[in-house]
């Protein structure tokens, strides 16, 4: 029961620490005038996946692979059916309204080299050199395309869009919100890695599995949060854009930089299942992306129904 409760501590102190970085980094960003794009594909994507990196850094560091991998492969696999499903079942999400195709296809090109990747049977340092290149080309083009179509809003009305974003916020708060976020990631790390290896090897499930189901839903809060507030809104594009950066920053940075850290073996079960799950369920939105369908309660039914059975295949 202790580690359950210190697993518990452990997310909540990362939920907290990551927000309070994207709004500390946000804030700087703003009173140092850096464009919104930019805050937007960098800071921000980098805050929010902040738990997974920190969680990732540390299951290498403890030599527990499989919470690493888990963690990636599961948070992707519940972004797409669980936080797009759930959200679907209170509010139809308008994805017909969304342009996300060019996105959407490098999230899928994403998913392909990083199953190329594992079959090699490792992650290693040059695997995560050619996931960090991938990343770096991704937003290179991002930069192209936003100076390329920059609207006649100004910087700072950009940057107020951002619900993080306060232009008056004094200096002591936004290195307040800095500090706590640097301190608290990897305190709320070190808890919930430690506490989800104890319950794996308590209840003899493998770390696999708890980095899939357990540690991966957990860190997938942020964007489900998001998600259902987006819903509410009617504000699709934020909905769906969250779920196809998160996903593509998570594939290609977090297990990229992981990998400097040490070598991450790939778990067999990865390749015969979890990773076909994955890429599967993000197969799932070619109706949304490209044919302008709404994510309606029916498709939110279909997709929560989607991951309660893989969850049940995982335990069973």
């Amino acid at each position: 029961m202790t580690a359950w409760l210190f697993s518990g501590l452990g997310l909540l102190i990362l939920l907290l620490a990551g927000d309070a970085l994207v709004r500390g980094a946000v804030n700087l960003s703003l009173r140092l005038g850096v464009p919104a794009l930019i805050v937007s594909l960098t800071i921000v994507a980098f805050g929010t996946s902040a738990p997974e990196l920190l969680i990732a850094i540390k299951a290498v560091e403890e030599n527990a692979p499989g919470i690493a991998l888990g963690n990636v492969v599961g948070s992707n696999t519940a972004n797409i059916l669980l936080v797009l499903g759930l959200p679907a079942l209170l509010a139809t999400l308008h994805t017909s309204e969304c342009d996300t195709r060019k996105n959407y296809v490098y999230m899928l090109l994403a998913s392909v080299l990083f199953i190329a990747l594992a079959f090699c049977g490792v992650f290693t340092v040059f695997s995560g050199v050619i996931l960090l290149a991938g990343l770096a080309l991704v937003l290179a083009n991002a930069f192209r395309e936003a100076h390329a179509h920059r609207n006649a809003c100004a910087e700072q009305d950009d940057l107020e869009g951002l619900e993080e974003a306060d232009p008056d916020m004094p200096y002591w708060k936004v290195s307040l919100y800095l500090i706590l976020g640097l301190i608290g990631l990897p305190m709320g790390a070190h808890l919930l890695v430690d506490n989800a290896t104890i319950i794996a090897r308590t209840y003899g499930v493998s770390e696999t599995v708890i980095g899939l189901t357990l540690v991966a839903v957990g860190t997938s809060l942020p964007e489900l949060a998001t998600t259902v507030m987006a819903a509410l809104r009617r504000q699709a594009d934020v909905a769906l854009g969250n779920v196809i950066g998160s996903n593509m920053f998570n594939l290609l940075a977090i297990v990229g930089i992981a990998t400097l850290f040490g070598r991450i073996p790939v778990d067999p079960d990865f390749l015969q299942f979890d990773l076909w799950v994955m890429l599967g369920s993000s197969l799932l939105l070619v109706p949304f992306v490209f044919f302008k369908k709404d994510i309606t309660r029916t498709w939110g039914f279909i997709l929560t129904l989607l991951y309660a059975a893989y969850v049940i295949a995982l335990l069973a």
